[in-house]
């Protein structure tokens, strides 16, 4: 049986290229459908054209608009009535598709989702979450990576929750080690938001180990790391900057320095092992979590390569149904004594 997922198809930096052919390398290689959201009249020519006579399940939805990179979300989402991504987002919510995934505006990606889908009862702003691997071979959520800005400390809070409910249901994690970023370990470290958030989340029915800095995000010691969406934007950007760094100075070196045709062979097959493993684009996009819905935001600079799993990963999540675990978690959770805005109460 087919997954069906809603594809922007206007969302990345050289749209719609990368999404039409991610597309079809999804449709060739993972049971899912892909409903390609956009203006019709630049998909279907390109389509026709990848294609060439192939038949593969693969719809296009028209929509006229599209949400620029630079654009304000507040205004993009309430002017463009008829964005690629609000269309694609109606999908999801009409059950019409499982899943949708986005490379364009994180921000417009968040605004629409949480208008056309809705938040959770018990969420103010859904969280955008991103798995990392870990020196301990063990695997690290951090969120939020860029879907707020500007959080207060109860925002944090509730992405501690989500964080951890995720790292339970989806990475199987028994009893997820949360820590909140800040730049040192000790209590009396970070800026106002940190000092203000820590006593919420020691409050909270989780495993908080408390403040850990950026290195703990690689080095196992936690499964969770919370911070707002500046901060975590800031260092996924920067770890991706740092990634692609080691990579090229790691194949600079082979090639100067392995000479024997079976080490160099043998070092090449190690190389490229390592580059899969740390490529961003093998990660395929963040799930926003804390919609009801699933909606997935990849990088803006996403080749077919980051489109395609981004297809897969909306479908994986939409089959797992980790919206709907996280929303029974809150359900089941009594109220928060903490403050008005509490996980388990609902939002003004």
């Amino acid at each position: 049986m087919l997954t069906n997922i809603a594809l922007d198809v206007m969302g990345a930096d050289k749209a719609p290229d990368p999404e039409i052919r991610g597309a079809i390398l999804a449709c060739r290689t993972l049971p899912v459908r892909v409903c390609l959201v956009g203006p019709q009249e630049r998909i279907r020519p390109l389509l026709h054209e990848y294609l060439d006579g192939e038949r593969l399940p693969i719809d296009v939805v028209h929509a006229s608009e599209r949400i620029g990179m630079d654009e304000k979300a507040a205004h993009a989402v309430r002017s463009k009535r008829d964005s690629s991504m609000r269309v694609g987002l109606r999908l999801v919510r009409e059950k019409k598709v499982a899943g949708f995934f986005t490379a364009g505006n994180t921000g417009a990606g968040m605004a629409t989702a949480k208008m056309v889908l809705g938040a959770l009862p018990g969420v103010d702003r859904p969280a955008l979450a991103v798995v990392v691997p870990t020196s301990a071979g063990s695997p690290c959520i951090l969120l939020d990576v860029g879907a707020n800005v500007d959080c207060k400390p109860h925002n944090l809070e509730q992405f501690a929750v989500m964080g951890e409910m995720y790292a339970r249901s989806v990475l199987k994690i028994s009893r997820p080690r949360v820590g909140l970023l800040s730049i040192g370990e000790e209590e009396g470290k970070g800026n106002e938001l940190i000092a203000e958030t820590l006593p919420l989340i020691k409050q909270l029915p989780v495993n908080f180990i408390g403040n850990v800095e950026g290195r703990d995000i690689y080095n196992g010691h936690a499964d969770v790391v919370v911070c707002d969406g500046f901060v975590g934007n800031v260092a996924l950007k920067t770890s991706e900057g740092l990634t692609k760094l080691v990579r090229d100075m790691l194949k600079a070196s082979l090639n100067t320095t392995v000479t024997a045709q079976v080490g160099a062979l043998l070092s090449r097959k190690a190389f490229n092992a390592f580059k899969k493993r740390l490529d961003p684009s093998e990660y395929g996009g963040a799930p926003l979590l804390g919609v009801r819905g699933v909606c997935i935001i990849g990088h803006g600079s996403s080749n077919e390569r980051a489109i395609y799993n981004g297809i897969r990963v909306a479908a994986e999540f939409a089959q797992a149904g980790i919206n709907e675990r996280i929303e029974r978690e809150f359900a089941q959770r009594p109220a928060s004594p903490i403050s008005s805005n509490g996980i388990g109460l609902p939002l003004q």
